[in-house]
């Protein structure tokens, strides 16, 4: 196994963002179409974001295939079956160092924002980076030593997931660091407020271009 200290591969679980499959909650405001349009959007500047990131490896764990939402420099892994706290689980089975995981759900994420958990001495007395979300889940989790029997069992999409899940790292005895909250994009006005943070990105200007067009 590697040490901590070597650089951390950064991962994105996401779902391609197919009409129907993705981002339902937005709907009926935007038709199955224009949420897949957002979602794709919010992908799209989340992969920009890790390749603008210091990291080992940049890997897509994705349930589908891959799209022209796609840029190039990113590897793609297919999600395993099962629920989301083995899809996760398996996400980190695969690495044998420090890695971050992030959702596609903010497309707000900035470089700056993953920095202290990729900063040279990111894992120095620490062994977890936990990044919650306003909604009560989280949108970023780090190991220093991948053990995906940590989120095994997680209830997920809860209010209480994002409690639960960091009272499992800190009940192992890991030393946790947090990152700023962040709000998931799942409503029109979470995805109001995530084009806001982020208003030269792709997911603003697809909805930019939603709210300006014809009412249907």
């Amino acid at each position: 196994m590697r040490a901590p200290h070597d650089p951390t591969t950064l991962h994105v679980i996401a779902k391609e963002p197919v009409p129907g499959r993705v981002k339902t909650r937005l709907t009926p405001d935007y038709t199955p179409y224009e949420a897949a349009r957002l979602a794709a959007a919010a992908l799209r500047d989340t992969l920009e974001t890790v390749l603008a990131a210091p990291a080992r490896r940049r890997v897509l764990v994705l349930d589908g295939r891959p799209g022209p939402w796609l840029p190039p420099g990113v590897e793609v892994v297919p999600q395993c079956a099962g629920g989301l706290d083995e899809r996760l689980a398996a996400a980190f089975a695969v690495c044998d160092g420090p890695a971050l995981l992030l959702g596609m759900d903010t497309p707000q994420v900035t470089t700056g924002l993953l920095a202290p958990a990729l900063a040279p001495g990111a894992w120095e007395r620490c062994d977890a980076w936990f990044g919650p979300a306003e909604d009560g889940g989280f949108w970023a989790l780090g190991l220093a030593r991948p053990e995906p029997d940590l989120l095994r069992g997680v209830p997920m999409s809860t209010p209480r997931t994002g409690a639960v899940q960091r009272r499992r790292l800190t009940d192992a005895g890991l030393r946790v660091r947090d990152l700023p909250a962040l709000r998931d994009v799942d409503t029109p006005a979470d995805a109001a407020v995530a084009a806001a943070a982020a208003p030269g990105g792709h997911f603003a200007g697809v909805l930019a271009g939603l709210l300006r067009a014809p009412a249907r």
